[in-house]
């Protein structure tokens, strides 16, 4: 398991637009600094270093995001669809004009590998281009009159003022795949992103300032999740509510929603389950693994938990597993690794406590196992064998990058142990047999199957789970559906 080498200095950096890096909120068209004895530090999880700071904001601060939102609405939500159409596809083109300062601030700020935050950049920037797309065309449904001498139609209605809340893992494609949506469909937005990652959300803002976004329909408030987003949800005025993060922030969340009958957008924990059948490509399924396992260092709600893998290639695939995991390059983001930092103490902590649970129920720990002498958020990549199913990384999301492996012996048993949780994101199957494929695509309760292959999200997609994962989707035109009420209109015409 070797160091990455360094390329350049966690401090060599600059921005090509410094504008870019702003350290107050955005409300209604103004940055906001706040009160100077409240302001949080963000430093770069690599090396601890400051990076910057940012505005916690009060409630008071977080409901005059709500009236700026609230005045704006009437005009957003009247503007000509094209028009819409238009300043979201001037944002699109800012964001990649920008591509490499927004990838590096979320490497900084982040700490995944500046490949991969090109990556996201792109990815996040499909989504405004999708949205600036489907703005032009809103109300597509009709219904045939079942009366006589009426005409019936059906249209589709901005619901008003969006919350959005973002989470520190993907800064950038989690805000611009929620607030393209909304603002595509004529809402005006508030956005609260995580405090240990908010300068790539504060960017965004400043390009849609550029793009020409009117003041109050795009807002970032930054600070406590709890002040800024409590009042959000005690606001009747906040109509949806847009969250990606842990299942349990996503219960208090629909739990507080419930007062005023907000709309839910949740996307929530993971726990994937990625299961190599005999018939597989083994050399197929292991490039596969890396990817599902490895990509922003474990700490990805689609990233594979549990690796169940058949008797007959278990061994094989265990040893083949373990071997391209102890070749990861571990290191600071910006000398792009394969495997970063991870986000905080607790992160690493939780990585320790379920390698350290494995092994003393039995499993075997074939390579890495502790934390790595990068720095003191870096974990070696981990695999881990025969791990039982009363493990704790049996049950629980790890977000981290530690592979948890176990070998079965029936088709009926995986699909029953896959299935055995609260979770229901996203499940990787390897097989080659086509009747198998159907079988376990219908048979695993997860919102999202890929099958021999990682990659399966983009803009045109619905992204989102069952069960205990979240509500709705996001991404295709079911991502617009939170955001819109449908009115029904019958007109009398005798």
């Amino acid at each position: 398991m070797s160091v990455a080498k360094r390329a350049l200095k966690e401090t060599d950096w600059a921005l090509s637009l410094p504008e870019l890096l702003r350290q107050d909120s955005y409300i209604d068209g103004s940055w906001v600094p706040g009160r100077p004895s409240t302001r949080i530090s963000v430093t770069n999880p690599a090396d601890g270093s400051v990076l910057g700071e940012i505005a916690a904001m009060s409630s008071t601060e977080s409901l005059q995001a709500v009236d700026a939102a609230q005045a704006a609405f009437p005009n957003w939500s009247s503007l000509l669809p094209q028009n819409r159409s238009a300043i979201l596809r001037r944002w699109f083109e800012l964001i990649l004009q920008h591509k490499e300062d927004l990838a590096l601030i979320m490497t900084l700020e982040q700490g995944k590998p500046i490949s991969e935050a090109r990556g996201e950049i792109d990815y996040g920037a499909s989504f405004v281009e999708f949205y600036a797309e489907e703005a032009k065309r809103p109300n597509i449904e009709n219904v045939t009159s079942h009366l006589p001498d009426a005409e019936v139609e059906v249209w589709r209605e901005p619901v008003g003022v969006a919350a959005l809340i973002t989470p520190w893992n993907f800064p950038s494609a989690m805000l611009t795949r929620k607030a393209a949506a909304a603002l595509a469909a004529g809402c005006t937005v508030v956005a609260h992103p995580s405090g240990e990652t908010p300068f790539s959300a504060l960017a965004l803002a400043e390009l849609a300032e550029r793009a020409g976004f009117p003041k109050g329909v795009f807002n970032i408030v930054t600070g406590d999740a709890a002040t800024v987003v409590g009042a959000w949800m005690k606001d009747p005025r906040v109509r949806a509510v847009s969250f990606t993060g842990s299942t349990g922030i996503g219960k208090l969340l629909y739990g507080q929603a419930a007062s005023t009958v907000k709309r839910l957008v949740l996307e929530l924990g993971g726990h994937a389950p990625f299961i190599v059948f005999q018939d597989a490509d083994l050399d197929q399924a292991v490039d596969e693994a890396i990817k599902a396992k490895f990509a922003t260092s474990g700490q990805d709600c689609l990233g594979a938990n549990r690796f169940f893998v058949e008797r007959p290639v278990y061994e094989e695939f265990c040893l083949r597993l373990a071997e391209r995991t102890s070749c990861l390059t571990v290191g600071p983001g910006l000398v792009d690794p394969e495997i970063g930092p991870l986000m905080n103490d607790k992160a690493i902590e939780k990585q320790e406590e379920h390698v350290a649970d494995a092994i003393a129920r039995g499993a075997r720990l074939l390579t890495g196992g502790k934390r790595h002498d990068a720095g003191p958020l870096f974990y070696q990549p981990t695999v881990l064998a025969d791990v039982p199913v009363d493990a704790r990384i049996m049950s629980e999301e790890t977000f981290g990058p530690v592979a948890a492996i176990a070998p079965f012996d029936t088709e009926d048993e995986v699909l029953n142990r896959a299935n055995d949780t609260e979770y229901g994101l996203v499940a990787y199957v390897h097989t080659q047999d086509p009747r198998r494929i159907y079988r376990a695509s219908r048979s695993l309760q997860f919102g999202m199957v890929a099958v021999n292959r990682t990659k399966v999200t983009g803009a045109p997609i619905p992204f989102g789970g069952m069960k205990q994962s979240g509500l709705a989707r996001e991404g295709s035109r079911l991502g617009l559906e939170a955001f819109t009420d449908v009115k029904y209109v019958c007109r009398d015409w005798a």
